[in-house]
């Protein structure tokens, strides 16, 4: 059995509005969609990713001007990026209003929003009375998915309908940037660079970017986990100390001769860390189709997208 796929805007709409989940596209990644106002179908969208309710989620939204609906004292400093940037790779943490459940937010007095750039999704949210919690579509702790298909493969059996929007065109999730302090601090890199938000917001931004006790999405130590181990530094020093045949290699463009490499997954042939970003999740999950034993990954430049690429393989490698 696997869910229905199809970009049918209105059959979403129309199972949402009945308190359903569904998988919805984004330019970040597919996120697993319920009415963020409902708890009922909050604690659906826990339950069919096996997500621990201490995790909390994002909620998407279509413009800023809505945003003193779910959050209130909002620094105007947030409001003026939003306006600089419009729709983003980027999550706003606010404080929250008691209309959002606690179970969204983890009991935090804080909310994520975010205004997806996505055209699918935009028309979607335009088109409903309540905004969405959207964590990415995938089992908790897994691989996030950058097409339909790929939510198909580990959702398909729990959620009605997969709205398909392509491939995403970031693959990687959202910045998440707090601004309930005194100075706005990164929550979790993503798909916007902070070199760019720093320029665009006039300050130097912080980077937290692991908690046990997490206040963000995405800022557990052990996440995006690829199902093998993963070791992240450099690949021919690796290749010297390792013991284990059967290996994957994922670079940005190198390639390595080694005879026990059994698949060489090259991000960005042309050394773009923008293309490197989108194919880094579909990736992972080519590699788990393998007979690979043993990633080794490239650590990247630790610049821009870089850095959001090296956090998520550092984070995979503690899977």
């Amino acid at each position: 059995m696997s869910a229905e796929i199809g970009t049918n805007i209105q059959r979403a709409t129309s199972l949402l509005q009945a308190g359903e989940i569904v998988a919805i596209p984004t330019e970040t990644v597919y996120g697993l969609a319920g009415n963020a106002l409902d708890p009922k179908a909050v604690a659906q969208i826990f339950s069919a990713k096996n997500r621990p309710s201490f995790d909390p989620l994002i909620v998407h939204v279509p413009n800023y001007q809505c945003w003193d609906l779910y959050a209130q004292d909002i620094p105007q400093e947030a409001t003026a990026l939003a306006k600089k940037i419009g729709p983003a790779p980027v999550t706003y943490i606010l404080p929250k209003k008691d209309c959002i459940p606690d179970l969204v937010t983890s009991g935090h007095p804080t909310v994520g929003l975010r205004i997806p750039n996505h055209s699918t999704a935009l028309t979607l949210l335009n088109t409903l009375d309540f905004p969405l919690a959207a964590p990415s579509a995938n089992p908790f702790g897994f691989v996030s998915p950058t097409t339909a298909q790929h939510v198909n493969e580990q959702l398909g059996k729990v959620i009605p309908y997969i709205l398909d929007g392509g491939s995403c065109s970031v693959g990687l999730e959202s910045t998440i940037i707090d601004f309930t302090k005194a100075q706005p601090k990164v929550l979790r890199l993503g798909g916007f660079e902070v070199e760019e938000l720093e320029s665009l917001l006039g300050s130097t931004l912080t980077v937290q970017n692991s908690s046990s006790n997490p206040s963000a999405p995405g800022m557990l130590v052990s996440h995006y986990s690829p199902g093998i181990p993963l070791k992240l530094g450099n690949v021919s020093q690796l290749l010297n100390s390792e013991t284990q045949e059967n290996i994957a290699v994922i670079s940005l463009n190198k390639t390595f001769d080694d005879p026990r490499i059994v698949e060489t997954l090259r991000l960005s042939p042309t050394g773009n860390i923008q293309e490197a970003a989108t194919h880094l999740f579909s990736a992972l999950r080519a590699i788990k189709k393998t007979k690979a034993t043993i990633i080794l990954a490239e650590k990247f430049p630790e610049q821009g997208l870089g850095l959001a690429i090296n956090d998520r393989l550092q984070r995979a490698s503690k899977g």
